[in-house]
């Protein structure tokens, strides 16, 4: 595997080789690759195709899905029929996901010793589970995937992202600006505000990172009233 990457990216392979690899020798339709530090998914590192943005998107709004579970469980979550699972755990992450067309949904840990640092996500779009290499080939990815962070993250000044993942990613930065902005509105701090942003979005059938932008531009005001007033 790592032969093949080292060809595909000229030297040090990186996110989108990783995922790229992943797509073919698990066998699936769509793959994306989520930072999480501590236990609050951060960032999208990388996706191959706008089915598995979406996947993305729906886990940083709801705070729930196959890569949260992967990432704070420490271990793989699979569900091979979204659609009809034998127990349902995401009330609020399978419908919207089952209506975009995911049938099977598969989170890995991305881990080094203790420290995990997120997950990456597999989706079909077609019931059925991984086959055992292709669950083994993922668990190896994985693997390679979590070195490739750390590699490009221990260049970084200490407390800031690496500048090859910062270019990367889809930090959300306008879900962090429009966090600060509600805690200044609410008098609370920054982790409530993004609560209530997720809130928000829920409760309307939104993705935050569209509620946040509203925010942003001032045309949604949270208030201590506990209406959200647009302007």
């Amino acid at each position: 595997m790592l032969a093949r990457l080292s060809s595909t990216s000229g030297g040090e392979p990186g996110i989108a080789e990783v995922c790229a690899l992943s797509l073919e020798l698990a066998g699936v339709t769509g793959v994306g690759l989520m930072l999480m530090p501590g236990n609050a998914p951060r960032a999208s590192l990388g996706v191959t195709d706008e089915r598995s943005a979406l996947i993305e998107d729906l886990q940083y709004t709801l705070g729930e899905g196959p890569c949260i579970d992967a990432h704070r469980q420490d271990r793989p979550v699979l569900e091979p029929d979204l659609a009809h699972p034998v127990v349902a755990r995401w009330p609020a992450f399978t419908p919207p996901a089952v209506e975009a067309g995911v049938r099977a949904v598969f989170g890995f840990p991305l881990r080094i010793g203790a420290v995990r640092l997120g997950a990456i996500n597999l989706y079909r779009d077609e019931p059925g589970p991984l086959s055992d290499d292709q669950h083994a080939n993922t668990l190896v990815l994985a693997g390679i995937a979590t070195n490739t962070v750390v590699a490009a993250q221990s260049h970084a000044p200490s407390g800031e992202l690496a500048s090859e993942l910062e270019a990367s990613t889809n930090l959300h930065l306008v879900v962090h600006q429009a966090s600060g902005m509600v805690s200044v509105q609410l008098g609370i701090d920054v982790g409530e505000a993004l609560v209530r942003l997720r809130g928000h979005a829920f409760g309307h059938g939104r993705l935050v990172r569209d509620v946040a932008r509203d925010v942003v531009e001032r045309r949604l005001r949270f208030n201590t009233s506990g209406e959200d007033a647009g302007r």
